[in-house]
């Protein structure tokens, strides 16, 4: 859902722009969207450590505006299984292509750097491994019991897959358990085939609405990109969809465009509007909605869950 990574402090997004058009195409992209660039002895202790135990981050990979924030609050977001991911999402800058051999002991490795760095809550993705029996979930439950092993006063969050439907492998996932089960709806169905072109719409749902049902206590969480093309009314839908399946927490985001090859931005949403939807997103029963600009899936992740 991002598509930079940020050179100067206080500085527009991907540098500056004409008043009519961004240099990707499409309107030029407004001033409220800024952030700093990273820094801080939280965030160098972070890096270092990623590439020294030879560990993959979502932040990095998917080129997140927040990596310096979340980074400096001790949070993170790794991303396991590699960083080859078998789909092509037309709004994603993670690699697509072949994935390399399965590493079983990346679980330690990530359960290790959490240790070092103290964090107080990690989050756990993935790229998409349809090779796979299970699309990988054995490895994300063995990288939860690794985590508590190591650290079980650390909150985790695993962003999953949807497994290509796969109940078992969602069930090994929902065993280990985690405390915020979270998997991304990305956009409104109408537009699943430009988006996720690999996905299901309603499988996604399904999969939110199982997880609940397997685990009542469990938080249950997705989150949405705006800027697409979707209409107000869609987005509304969309977040009613996950309502019924006893969706507990929500992020809404702008989608940046990563290059001239992704989908475009249609538009860009106002905070005004990021703070209405949150608003009608509490009064649907979300029990915590995330909505602005530069929320991503993982924006204040710490901050969801039940303590």
């Amino acid at each position: 859902m991002t598509d930079l990574v940020v050179l100067q402090p206080e500085v527009r997004i991907g540098g500056p722009v004409s008043s009519g058009s961004s240099r990707l195409g499409g309107p030029a992209r407004p001033d409220w969207l800024r952030v700093r660039a990273p820094g801080g002895p939280n965030y160098g202790h972070l890096k270092d450590l990623v590439q020294d135990l030879r560990l993959h981050t979502v932040c990095e990979s998917a080129r997140c505006p927040n990596i310096g924030d979340c980074w400096e609050r001790r949070t993170a977001t790794f991303m396991i299984l590699g960083d080859i991911c078998t789909r092509a999402c037309g709004f994603c800058a993670i690699k697509t292509g072949r994935p390399e051999t399965l590493d079983r002991e990346e679980p330690e490795r990530v359960a290790e750097a959490v240790e070092h760095l103290g964090l107080r809550f990690a989050v756990i993705t993935s790229v998409n491994r349809d090779e796979l029996p299970d699309g990988g979930a054995e490895i994300f439950a063995e990288t939860i019991r690794a985590i508590r092993r190591r650290c079980p006063e650390t909150g985790i969050e695993v962003l999953i897959p949807d497994f290509e439907g796969d109940a078992d492998a969602l069930q090994a996932v929902l065993d280990a358990r985690p405390d915020i089960l979270n998997h991304n709806i990305e956009s409104i169905e109408r537009l699943y085939r430009l988006v996720r072109p690999q996905a299901k719409y309603w499988r996604s749902i399904e999969l939110l609405r199982r997880a609940k049902a397997a685990c009542p206590d469990m938080v249950t969480k997705s989150g949405m990109m705006l800027g697409v093309g979707e209409e107000q009314d869609e987005t509304r839908e969309a977040m009613r969809h996950l309502r019924e399946a006893d969706c507990d927490v929500l992020t809404l985001g702008q989608y940046l465009r990563p290059s001239a090859k992704h989908i475009p931005v249609v538009r860009y949403v106002s905070p005004d509007e990021f703070a209405q939807l949150k608003a009608e997103g509490l009064a649907m029963g979300f029990k915590h909605v995330e909505s602005g600009p530069l929320v991503r899936s993982s924006y204040h992740a710490d901050e969801q869950v039940p303590r």
